[in-house]
């Protein structure tokens, strides 16, 4: 896995780093935005209902149960990085799933 927004932290965590685009239609992955994963969520930016749409889609997407996700930063912005932990054997191929669905 070779993407910019993506990196081991250490055995079993992994950092996203991310772009969000709240307010949007329908929750999905679009495509990267600068070394940032772009991603647009179906929740408004009012009262963290946007932060925890995120880790709902997140976990969803990676087959993941939510504790597993951990917001590190960017509570109040639209660039945020997330913490993904897991057994390494299981997390890297949902990652690099994630990541070939982007063409």
């Amino acid at each position: 896995m070779n993407a910019s927004w993506l990196r081991q932290a250490a055995a079993g965590e992994w950092i996203l780093t991310l772009h969000i685009q709240p307010g949007a239609k329908r929750s999905e992955v679009v495509g990267v935005h600068g070394e940032a994963l772009k991603i647009r969520l179906a929740a408004p930016p009012v009262d963290g209902k946007a932060n925890a749409a995120l880790l709902v889609f997140l976990a969803t997407q990676l087959n993941i149960p939510q504790r597993q996700l951990e917001l590190l930063s960017g509570e109040t912005s639209r660039s945020k990085r997330v913490k993904v932990s897991g057994p390494d054997e299981a997390l890297r191929p949902r990652l690099q799933a994630l990541v070939a669905a982007l063409g």
